[in-house]
């Protein structure tokens, strides 16, 4: 799934060509992909045609298009992808196209292609976040991100300090804070020599400081270079994959000498997914036994 790095990617490759555009029409082709939509594709083609794009905005995974009345939301779930294809492109060439938007003054279009379909688009209203912005309702319950600059790492800190959950299910836990996903949270923990199953109440503010500290650097750097890509269902609006998987120290490297003392990575079962650690650096809380 996209974590922020590449979800950010995503709206930064939308804002510049969409901010000010008018909607032209919809085509709704895959019912899945509008199901959080309650009234229905059809609500949704007439409802977004004549509406213009204010601008392309985000909150941790989520994406919206402000528009004169409401917003667009977007999650890309698993596998979808917000892409702006070539003027002549042809849609019956990509079988996951799900939703089509046709921009006034024609060029490229918007498509929202997703091969798993569990993403999807859906028209909210916006409320107040509190600071004198405006955030979809359906996402207003997300937690700010790190690389926010309304991010209160003071708060962070307190909240996390409390918890006796390990760090990296604190990591995950988008009431908490979000955009860091399983990948980044296993670099963040690395950099740190944390173990993930470390209580968050058995932390230092120091050390969640270091944390943050080390999140947002490897967020920063993901970002620059295009996202993490480990197959084809994360590219950016042009298609493109980005490379950082290149630059990862833990995650997905099991065997793999630590780039830092050398010994061999390992992956272990974590919350139905997996979780990658040096064994030396980030050793196990006390009482969890020895690796």
């Amino acid at each position: 799934m996209p974590e922020l790095p590449e979800v950010e990617v995503v709206r930064r490759g939308l804002d510049p060509y969409l901010r000010g555009r008018r909607i032209a029409a919809v085509d709704v082709l895959h019912p899945r992909a509008v199901r959080r939509h309650e009234a229905g594709g059809r609500n949704l083609e007439r409802s977004l045609a004549g509406q213009r794009i204010q601008c392309v905005s985000r909150r941790g995974k989520y994406l919206w298009l402000p528009l004169d009345d409401g917003a667009l939301v977007a999650h890309l779930g698993m596998s979808g992808q917000l892409l702006l294809p070539a003027v002549d492109a042809a849609a019956d060439d990509d079988p996951h196209l799900r939703v089509r938007v046709r921009l006034e003054r024609g060029g490229r279009q918007l498509w929202f292609v997703d091969q798993r379909t569990f993403g999807g688009l859906h028209i909210d209203k916006l409320v107040d976040d509190g600071l004198g912005g405006r955030i979809p309702a359906s996402v207003a319950h997300i937690a700010r991100d790190p690389l926010d600059p309304a991010f209160d790492d003071h708060e962070f800190s307190r909240a996390l300090r409390q918890r006796e959950s390990g760090v990296k299910r604190c990591l995950l836990d988008q009431s908490l804070v979000s955009g860091i996903g399983n990948i980044y949270a296993d670099e963040a923990l690395w950099r740190a020599r944390l173990h993930y199953d470390r209580p968050g109440r058995r932390l230092t503010p120091a050390q969640v400081a270091a944390l943050l500290a080390h999140a947002r650097d490897v967020m920063g750097a993901a970002l620059a270079a295009g996202g993490t890509s480990f197959d084809s269902l994360y590219v950016n609006v042009n298609g493109e994959s980005g490379w950082f998987d290149r630059s990862l120290h833990a995650y997905g490297r099991e065997g793999e000498p630590c780039r830092r003392c050398g010994r061999p990575i390992v992956r272990e079962s974590f919350m139905n997914r997996s979780s990658y650690r040096c064994p030396s650096c980030q050793r196990r809380p006390r009482g969890w036994g020895a690796d």
